[in-house]
């Protein structure tokens, strides 16, 4: 297999067994395979999958996304409630930049969606570490008032999605979807 027809670039060869065969990847859109039998026995040949794209190019979905969020003619035709549920998973698995640009995405679809679009009570993992973040801030009152990347994305998403609910006017139902039973009766008893 390669990427050229000459298969002279990013050639990969197999023989023998498919456990000797390993997963690979090739640059570009278009794969060359030739399959050539030594006649050795009588089995039917090998099968394998192709698929486009990689699970770990986090980069190339991130501006793909991006550029379609920016596009009004666009964003009616997308699968808003979808694409919000996973990227609210990715920026709960992510770190550093990669969550960093999970939830400037989120943000965009929030600024993008109407009512109903996206079910904002996802959100309660990243809330919960947004909290943590301002609880151990408020604490450590030694040092400077810095916040930290992530502290800053998230408020600023937690700011601009409360603004939304509040224009929609469903800003209780989400802040107590939000916070837990034990979180709202320490705040009541304050």
């Amino acid at each position: 297999m390669s990427s050229s027809s000459d298969f002279q670039q990013d050639r990969h060869s197999f023989s023998g067994s498919p456990q000797k065969w390993t997963d690979f990847e090739l640059p570009g859109d278009t794969l060359y395979y030739r399959f050539t039998s030594d006649m050795s026995n009588t089995e039917w040949g090998y099968k394998f999958t192709v698929t486009a794209g990689h699970l770990g190019r986090f980069q190339t979905g991130f501006e793909i996304l991006k550029q379609m969020l920016s596009e009004e003619r666009v964003i009616p035709h997308l699968p808003l409630a979808k694409i919000w549920e996973w990227q609210v998973g990715v920026a709960c698995r992510q770190t550093g930049h990669q969550r960093l640009k999970a939830i400037h995405l989120l943000l965009k679809i929030v600024q993008c969606s109407s009512q109903g679009d996206c079910d904002l009570t996802l959100l309660k993992p990243l809330w919960q570490l947004f909290t943590h973040m301002e609880n151990n801030s408020c604490q450590d009152t030694a040092k400077p008032a810095i916040l930290l990347p992530l502290h800053r994305a998230l408020a600023e998403l937690f700011f601009v999605t409360e603004n939304r609910v509040a224009e929609l006017g469903s800003l209780q139902e989400y802040l107590l979807a939000l916070n837990t039973e034990d979180h709202l009766h320490r705040c009541t008893a304050q």
